[in-house]
């Protein structure tokens, strides 16, 4: 099974995607890391990404995808998800992937993003980030203003595992 928690840059995907995936003694794996290297220098500079960039990126990620569950790999992605079509590409199976919505409101989230260090995307992206988003329809949808500890719970409770 795959679960991939989704949302905004900053609402706490690699942080609960992590902490679920030990808890669950799951592989974790973070969709920022299969960004080319263009991508993460244009979101560095403060440069949103288009299609163009976003398109091979998702197309990787959903060959990753079909190959941990060929190998029938348990795995907690963390992946922003902004739009419905992005997250089609990625959830080709339903009954083997799930989607978790980590949703917050811009403050919040905002306020986040200032306190983190050393991370390519920057504040100033996160209107862009909230523009793109679409909100799912068809996830768990859990409110980030509560603890790491407590959203994994909540997941937890939530998806047959």
């Amino acid at each position: 099974m795959i679960v991939i928690v989704m949302g905004v840059s900053g609402s706490g995907k690699t942080t609960v995607g992590k902490l679920l995936a030990a808890s669950l003694n799951w592989d974790f794996a973070d969709a920022d890391d299969f960004h080319p290297a263009n991508n993460i220098e244009k979101m560095s500079l403060g440069i949103p990404l288009d299609e163009v960039d976003r398109i091979p990126w998702l197309l990787k990620l959903q060959s990753t995808i079909a190959d941990w569950l060929q190998a029938k790999k348990n795995v907690v992605l963390a992946c922003s998800g902004l739009k419905a079509t992005y997250r089609d590409l990625l959830m080709r199976d339903r009954t083997q992937v799930k989607l978790v919505y980590l949703k917050g409101d811009f403050e919040l989230i905002s306020q986040r993003m200032k306190q983190r260090q050393n991370h390519y995307m920057k504040t100033d992206l996160l209107s862009s980030q909230f523009d793109t988003l679409e909100e799912p329809q068809d996830a768990i949808v859990i409110d980030v203003s509560e603890p790491p500890e407590v959203i994994v719970a909540q997941i937890r409770s939530h998806v047959e595992i």
